[in-house]
């Protein structure tokens, strides 16, 4: 069953075990998985692919440090536009999309039209995507906000 606004895919104990697990450490082999959501292996495999095939696991990554990859800056942008009509809206998510920068792009309720989060490598990168942003079409009003320090950072969601 594919996931939409109103209707949730099911999942029992051991979907949640395995999607639990997996958050927690997307590396380990289908075996170990198996052996912490308490089945065997096949069973195991034909539930992470339902599990990818509806969409509630969308993909596997590394969670990289970007201070020791040399991008030193996180900040936050909250972007106005000029117009929320849904061209415009669109316009400006496919323009952000195209920047490597941009790391989370999210259309926002009050404040904004868009709250972005993006990656710099120094005061001086971090100046030039704001000036990029502000001169960007439909653009009217960006705010910035630059982190201090992250003291939390889990993805997905609590199982």
């Amino acid at each position: 069953m594919k996931t939409t606004a109103s209707a949730l895919p099911e999942l029992d104990a051991i979907d949640r075990r395995i999607l639990a697990e997996l958050q927690s450490d997307g590396r380990m082999t289908n075996v170990e998985l198996a052996r912490r959501a308490g089945i065997s292996a096949p069973p195991c495999l034909r539930r992470v692919r339902r599990l990818e095939e509806e969409g509630v696991i969308r993909g596997y990554h590394a969670d990289t440090d970007p201070q020791k990859l040399g991008w030193e800056i996180v900040f936050f942008a909250i972007v106005g536009l000029d117009s929320q009509k849904e061209t415009v809206l669109a316009g400006f998510e496919k323009e952000v999309a195209s920047w490597p920068e941009v790391r989370e792009c999210h259309m926002i309720r009050g404040g904004g039209d868009f709250l972005l989060r993006l990656v710099a490598r120094d005061t001086a990168h971090e100046n030039q995507l704001t000036q990029r942003l502000t001169g960007a079409p439909s653009v009217s009003k960006v705010q910035t906000l630059q982190t201090i320090r992250t003291s939390r950072n889990l993805a997905g969601v609590p199982f």
